[in-house]
């Protein structure tokens, strides 16, 4: 049985159109209740919950949008082709402050709203435990880019670093698709060697990221631009990474080759890198698993409560609420975990 993960209450949807011809497990069936004869999980299991065709097409924001005012709504591009997680984009609306946000008038972006939420990280003081204590202040933008400010599947990724903070020092990490980048800059807090990076056709992205490197007194942070399935001198000029770190990137199907592309690439320089990786399930119409075979990769699913994850509240923020996220890590198929 995979971990236990948090389940969210599904609202109702408007109607959606019949799913692509080529879904990437071919053999998946649209009952939701029958069996994928590819990776022989149960369709509304988590390994086949990857991304969303409904997502794609539009649903009622209080599902996907825990950030924007009641009544609000939000709807994707039916033909959106962004390579970055961060370039997918919604209707401007009123941002709602947290408890832990501040104003950040002098840091106004490009002209749009800019406050700091703070993430509290701590740990219970007992036996085997220092009761450490840890923040992470990042930029929350109300922008039209979605990589602008922080979503669920960032704080529950955060927490696994959190949870795994005394292996990080020394280690090589390279977090993808980052903008505000909370998991990374909380890395680089616990001693990585971290880079961040999102797509070089988002500038706004790239700046939000160095933004967030500013808010955490680390200005030596490396921010590159890096475009899923494209080779550049950036990609190339990467050093090995011992991990790679993705929040929510999984979430438009026509991308997803484009991301293992990269990172098999990056596997390549160093064939024991995992890739450490939380998404948001919104439907069981996609599987990731087919691609993964086909690029000599496995993917181990993490229990959220093996690392106190199970939870609506994490960091004293009200993320992750109550969506569906699951924790993946992912690795060649021939390297043990």
């Amino acid at each position: 049985m995979l971990g236990r993960s948090r389940r969210l209450r599904h609202r109702p949807a408007p109607p959606l159109p019949s799913p692509p011809a080529l879904p990437l497990c071919p053999s998946l069936p649209v009952a939701p209740a029958a069996r994928c004869q590819f990776c022989a999980c149960e369709s509304l299991s988590p390994c086949s919950g990857l991304s969303s065709l409904a997502a794609r097409q539009g649903y009622h924001q209080i599902w996907a949008f825990p950030f924007l005012p009641s009544g609000a709504t939000a709807t994707w591009p039916a033909a959106s082709r962004s390579r970055s997680l961060a370039a997918r984009s919604l209707p401007r609306s009123p941002a709602r402050p947290g408890p832990n946000d501040a104003p950040l008038g002098e840091h106004d972006f490009r002209g749009q709203g800019v406050r700091a939420q703070r993430f509290r990280f701590s740990e219970e003081p007992g036996p085997g435990a220092d009761g450490a204590v840890l923040e992470v202040h990042v930029p929350q933008v109300l922008h039209l880019q979605y990589g602008m400010y922080v979503w669920p599947c960032a704080v529950v990724l955060a927490q696994y670093l959190w949870f795994h903070r005394r292996s990080l020092p020394g280690k090589a990490i390279l977090e993808i698709g980052a903008g505000v980048s909370l998991p990374g800059i909380l890395a680089a807090k616990c001693g990585a060697q971290v880079i961040l990076s999102d797509s070089s056709e988002l500038p706004h992205c790239l700046e939000v990221c160095r933004q967030s490197c500013q808010m955490n007194n680390l200005p030596h942070l490396q921010v590159v631009g890096l475009t899923w399935g494209h080779v550049s001198w950036d990609l190339l000029a990467l050093p090995p990474q011992d991990i790679i770190l993705a929040s929510d990137v999984f979430f438009e199907p026509e991308d997803f080759e484009d991301i293992l592309a990269t990172i098999y690439f990056l596997m390549h320089k160093n064939p024991k890198v995992q890739l450490w990786s939380t998404y948001q399930v919104r439907s069981a119409d996609w599987s990731l698993e087919a691609l993964l075979y086909k690029w000599d990769m496995k993917c181990v699913h993490i229990p959220l409560e093996s690392f106190d994850a199970d939870k609506e509240d994490i960091a004293e923020s009200t993320l992750p609420g109550r969506h569906t996220v699951e924790m993946l890590v992912i690795s060649f198929a021939k390297d043990s975990l």
